[in-house]
């Protein structure tokens, strides 16, 4: 096999009840579960990301007291609490790999999350011969699309599944899947 699973931030903080909440997040964390009980064996890996910020700063400007929501956020995914652990009902059982990313400064891009170890997606792809990446989570218009258009950047194969994703906005992320798909991705659903 040569295809890997990326399973962007689904996170206490992007699901219903967070700081960051996105509506339908937890619909899509049950989701991924359903689909994960039928096709895990469909891949060589399944990586996770999560946003990890600092506790003592602004992440390098990431975090304001007075956020704009496009590039300034409120704090969100701090290191160590119950936001930035995974969604409650999500099931990362079948997850082989685990990527943290943020930690000081802002990131958006699963590509930026870091292994505890020091290892990189980037690493984890090249090791494992790994050609073609399928991506859920969230959000679309935000972590989704900066990891769908990295993974394209870096030469690989890239579907987006569009039933296992959710946004923000609903118009941010009809245009950020219209940007996945014009850099080259197939936009499908997952059949779950």
């Amino acid at each position: 096999m040569t295809r890997a699973l990326f399973i962007v931030d689904v996170q206490n903080d992007f699901t219903e009840e967070g700081a960051l909440a996105v509506a339908g997040g937890d619909a899509v964390a049950l989701r991924i579960n359903s689909f994960l009980e039928g096709h895990a064996g469909d891949y060589e890996i399944i990586v996770a990301s999560r946003d990890w910020h600092d506790a003592d700063n602004d992440n390098g400007g990431h975090f304001s007291a007075e956020p704009d929501f496009i590039d300034t956020w409120p704090p969100h995914c701090v290191e160590h609490t119950y936001g930035a652990e995974y969604e409650e009902v999500f099931d990362t059982s079948y997850v082989t790999h685990h990527l943290k990313k943020g930690q000081g400064r802002p990131a958006y891009s699963l590509f930026e999350g870091i292994a505890d170890d020091g290892t990189t997606a980037e690493e984890l792809l090249e090791s494992y011969g790994i050609i073609e990446i399928d991506v859920v989570g969230l959000a679309t218009d935000y972590c989704v699309r900066a990891s769908a258009l990295d993974a394209i950047e870096h030469g690989r194969h890239v579907r987006v599944f569009t039933d296992l994703v959710e946004g923000v906005h609903p118009e941010s992320s009809a245009k950020a899947l219209a940007e996945i798909a014009h850099a080259g991705a197939e936009l499908i659903e997952s059949g779950v």
